[in-house]
């Protein structure tokens, strides 16, 4: 019985302390100023493990499909190169200002298709990364990922080729969401 009443004590001590170190507003939350180690470790493994545990049966079609690269180029011109870039580009102004910062999508690509699709189609919280998901349907966050995969090395001129070449930003045929890959 007393080890119970001691763990109950130490859990109250802990949201006690908790509550008065959110309260004291002692961590600095704005987007110029980097978490500490401990916190920036923290979320990282979060984001990592979350994602990681949501990946289920994702199926991945072939990305080397020019037409689903070439839609791909339109959506990334759109809606994703003022924070992960353009080919020739090292910042925007948009990027220059968020923490955690954006991912250089021209140098590094995507490594795992199937996690970023999902971290397009459902965003990451308090990054600045929407969901895409909510107005986009799989095809063209499809066509996102498979344009992301031929992205590294891309000159500036094949960047502009293939967004001239791409229609345009598009949603896709029906222009509305559908649920497919979770």
């Amino acid at each position: 019985m007393k080890r119970i009443v001691w763990l109950a004590g130490l859990v109250a001590l802990a949201a006690v302390g908790a509550a008065a170190f959110i309260w004291s507003g002692a961590y600095n939350i704005a987007a110029d100023e980097p978490h500490w180690k401990l916190t920036e470790s923290v979320l990282e493994n979060l984001r990592e493990r979350s994602i990681e545990t949501r990946l289920g049966e994702i199926s991945v079609p072939d990305l080397d499909d020019e037409s689903l690269i070439r839609a791909g180029a339109g959506n990334y011109d759109a809606m994703c190169a003022e924070c992960h870039l353009e080919p020739g580009e090292d910042r925007s102004e948009l990027s220059a200002g968020l923490y955690p910062a954006p991912p250089d999508l021209v140098r590094e690509g995507v490594h795992d298709p199937a996690e970023a699709f999902w971290i397009i189609k459902h965003g990451i919280k308090m990054t600045g990364m929407p969901a895409w998901g909510k107005s986009m349907d799989d095809g063209s966050i499809w066509g996102m990922v498979a344009f992301l995969r031929h992205m590294p090395g891309m000159t500036g001129a094949r960047y502009d080729q293939l967004v001239e070449s791409s229609g345009g930003h598009s949603h896709g045929a029906s222009e509305e969401h559908q649920d497919h890959d979770d």
